[in-house]
């Protein structure tokens, strides 16, 4: 079945059910047209739904049933922030893949909420030590390919 967001703090318990469709179809349907998408933790992002659709189907390859935690969802307008604890589970419990996601939604003018940035992996980037550790300049860690 295909996902209608209408409540933003609903948008990753609607990507878990689209992942455990199977359907490629029921995971672009989440994503706006030029939306951006960075699947790891310093790769390259991937932008349209086009890049979107070859990142999610090396997704959908990962076996496993996806259970996903909203940490926090902040709305502004028209505008939503979200933090969420996600795992892969094989079907004899064992952990697969695991992260933190970190996420900008925004409500469409039908009232969907749509992904315009999606990092799968953005809050689970390990933190620096100690305040002399901070870089001195900001690094950019997911860049449109």
């Amino acid at each position: 079945m295909a996902p209608d967001v209408r409540s933003p703090d609903r948008m990753n318990a609607a990507f878990a059910e689209a992942f455990n469709s199977r359907d490629i179809a029921n995971l672009l349907q989440l994503y706006e047209p030029k939306a951006m998408l960075c699947a790891t933790p310093n790769g390259a992002a991937q932008v349209g739904i086009d890049a979107i659709e070859k990142a999610l189907q090396q997704l959908l390859k990962i076996p496993g049933r996806m259970l996903s935690h909203n940490r926090f969802c902040l709305v502004h307008d028209n505008l939503a922030l979200l933090r969420a604890d996600w795992r892969l589970a094989a079907d004899d419990g064992a952990i697969v893949a695991s992260g933190s996601s970190a996420e900008l939604i925004r409500r469409q003018n039908d009232g969907r909420w749509l992904y315009v940035i999606d990092h799968a992996v953005g809050a689970s980037l390990e933190s620096l030590p100690t305040a002399d550790a901070l870089p001195q300049e900001t690094e950019t860690v997911c860049k449109p390919s």
